[in-house]
């Protein structure tokens, strides 16, 4: 499975202690550089993350610059390189919560995520693996 992320997944998942949700669901995550770049500044209640640091993410940079600028009409840097690097990787899911990028997700025919969708897929998976009978 290919999953892109921008920040705000990423930090709230963070803040709320439930980070490892990511590679539970998915294994790797891809992030752009954008979005390394911003998770790299200390935000308050959260602070700075060094994704060198965090082993299941993984920075890779949309080839793409031109189609990353049209979204840079609309879009900030992160969620411009998540979209075009989602769409150039074919990802199963871009992990995104602002209501504007999003749109330009579907738009562009990626399945965005939020916060909160993953959140209610790692409950899921929890539960399907209590449920599950002991070999």
């Amino acid at each position: 499975m290919i999953v892109v992320s921008d920040t705000s997944p990423i930090r709230a998942l963070c803040c709320l202690g439930l980070l490892d949700a990511l590679p539970a669901l998915f294994g790797e995550t891809l992030i752009p550089p954008g979005v390394a770049n911003e998770l790299r500044v200390a935000v308050p209640g959260i602070g700075a993350l060094d994704v060198s640091l965090i082993q299941f993410l993984r920075v890779a940079a949309p080839v793409d610059q031109q189609r990353v600028a049209a979204f840079l009409s609309t879009l900030g840097v992160g969620e411009s390189e998540a979209i075009v690097l989602a769409i150039e990787r074919r990802a199963d899911y871009v992990l995104m919560d602002d209501r504007p990028g999003r749109a330009a997700a579907l738009n562009s025919g990626l399945t965005p995520l939020g916060t909160l969708g993953v959140l209610v897929r790692s409950k899921d998976a929890r539960d399907r693996d209590r449920n599950r009978p002991a070999d």
